[in-house]
């Protein structure tokens, strides 16, 4: 499963009258010559706004090509629309600056093509509406209202898919109590068991029980909208995983013709780009899927570069050999490692050579089952994580115990029973205070720790698995000056403890500050300046 860092050497090679907008979650609006329109609040900016027509069903309605461009001033954006079954057109629109928008309809269908109107689009005012998240900083996130972003990522591959409903709410309750603020899932179905078929498939099924690609079922993609929305609320970044080989073969999504491919990347992309939590991930390990060659992804990634108008970052999971990640569609790397963060300096290896912000998004799992890859302790999944972040990159979490017979959390999703949750918890509380530029790896005095920070500003110092008694402080100048002082707190990152010192650090100062430690593992020290 895991993939050393050597490995990167083969990397290298829309109404006549205003049209009023919805608050989230997405409320519709239907157009003139479509129905009677109702009065909708006026939408807030990064929701969604929905226009709602409905139009001849003859023929095949999934071919019908049907758009809308929304202009405000000199800025224009157009949004594809999509079939959503029982003669109803959907063009979906996530307004990115407050304004009035006007909005005009084009489609090869006349009575969809030519509607127009105006969006009024008030100021983000919603806790939590903090826009979609960019890169910023060269290997970190942010929102888009410039907010830091340090994503705690979670694995929940198949829960959106499952037959319980129940299972799936439970699994909402317990993301509402972890502190996990991105989740990787697929859209794509994977492997189940007889009492456990989803409800739903994306396609129609023939006569003879076989796909047609050409058709899609709405009920499976108006499923994972419902979370979708209930995430975003929740203020939960989700990473849609586009492909995967993990359905046992049953159904042959990993290997369709590539019109059915393509049809399927826009059609998604048309669903749920408007949402401002979403994230692209063209495949979990791309390179196991066999049928598929770089082209292949290649062309994945134009077609979600051409038709997301809102730019949502973009990557790819390898499992043994690196997709191009140089390549500028890639927005940022998802990387299939345990070597990259069980030892200090590795992550900064992926940093240096990419130059874009990475996540461990698989470094192995906490759990107990005999695969290798899902039986690491709690204080592994932990170490990994800070590993990850004082080499200036990320980490995900991901739990493989059975919480109750057939239901893993990567797979089903369910309830958490492991360790390491509330203490990524604490990480992710120590992250809050760290500088908004984000943790820059800084040269450590000894190998036996990592270090990152802001020179002048902030270190975070990670001692890992060695137990150090004593620790004498030297802090580097950087482009702080001399007297420059310091407050030392001592972090226990496994029993989740604070510890301020009375102690005060200060920039050249000699002899250097000797600091006494508590002797025992996964000890940190955050060392903040005193303004």
């Amino acid at each position: 499963m895991q993939n050393a860092v050597c490995g990167l050497a083969a990397w290298m090679s829309c109404a006549l009258a205003a049209i009023v907008c919805s608050a989230p979650p997405a409320l519709a609006q239907t157009l003139p010559g479509s129905g009677p329109a109702r009065v909708q609040p006026a939408v807030e900016q990064w929701s969604i706004f929905e226009l709602v027509l409905r139009g001849s069903t003859e023929g095949n309605p999934f071919d019908v090509q049907l758009s809308a461009k929304f202009t405000l001033g000199q800025r224009a954006i157009e949004a594809r629309g999509f079939y959503d079954g029982q003669g109803v057109w959907r063009v979906r629109f996530m307004p990115p600056e407050p304004g009035v928008w006007t909005c005009q309809t084009s489609s090869d269908l006349p009575e969809l093509s030519g509607r127009s109107g105006h969006v009024t689009c008030t100021k983000a005012s919603t806790p939590g509406n903090h826009g979609p998240v960019v890169v910023r900083n060269t290997y970190h996130f942010a929102y888009a209202d410039g907010t830091p972003f340090h994503p705690i990522t979670t694995t929940l591959y198949g829960w959106v898919n499952q037959q319980s409903e129940a299972l799936q709410e439970q699994t909402l309750a317990s993301l509402r109590e972890l502190p996990f603020n991105r989740i990787r899932m697929m859209v794509l179905p994977i492997a189940w068991s007889q009492d456990n078929v989803p409800r739903f498939f994306p396609f129609q099924q023939k006569e003879d029980q076989s796909w047609e690609f050409a058709r899609f079922d709405p009920r499976f993609f108006q499923a994972i909208e419902k979370r979708l929305g209930q995430l975003r609320d929740m203020g939960i970044e989700a990473e849609l995983i586009l492909f995967h080989n993990r359905d046992g073969g049953r159904t042959g999504f990993d290997r369709m013709p590539e019109s059915a491919d393509d049809r399927y990347v826009r059609y998604v992309v048309a669903r749920f780009s408007a949402y401002r939590n979403v994230w692209w991930s063209l495949a979990n390990e791309f390179d196991a899927i066999r049928t598929k060659r770089d082209a292949d992804w290649d062309r994945f990634f134009q077609i979600i570069q051409s038709e997301d108008p809102y730019g949502h970052l973009r990557s790819v999971h390898q499992m043994r050999r690196y997709y191009d990640f140089f390549k500028p569609w890639v927005t940022h790397l998802s990387v299939q490692s345990e070597l990259g963060v069980t030892g200090f300096g590795r992550p900064v290896i992926y940093r240096q050579l990419s130059r874009k912000p990475v996540i461990f998004d698989e470094p192995k799992y906490e759990g107990d089952i005999p695969d290798g890859w899902g039986r690491l302790s709690g204080e592994e999944m932990v170490y990994r994580f800070w590993v990850a972040t004082v080499g200036g990159t990320y980490a995900a979490h991901g739990e493989t115990f059975a919480s109750e017979p057939g239901v893993r959390w990567i797979s089903r999703g369910g309830k958490l029973v492991g360790q390491s949750p509330q203490r990524i918890a604490f990480l992710k509380q120590i992250l809050a205070t760290a500088p908004a530029e984000g943790l820059t790896p800084i040269e450590p005095q000894e190998q036996t720790q990592g270090i990152a920070g802001q020179h002048g500003k902030y270190y975070l110092i990670y001692f890992g698995k060695s137990s150090p008694t004593e620790w004498t402080l030297q802090l580097p100048r950087g482009r702080a000056r001399g007297g420059t002082r310091f407050r030392i707190d001592v972090l226990d990152t496994w029993n989740m403890t604070i510890t301020p010192l009375d102690q005060v650090a200060t920039i050249g100062e000699e002899p250097p500050l000797k600091i006494t430690l508590p002797g025992k593992p996964y000890i940190a020290l955050r060392i903040q300046r005193i303004d």
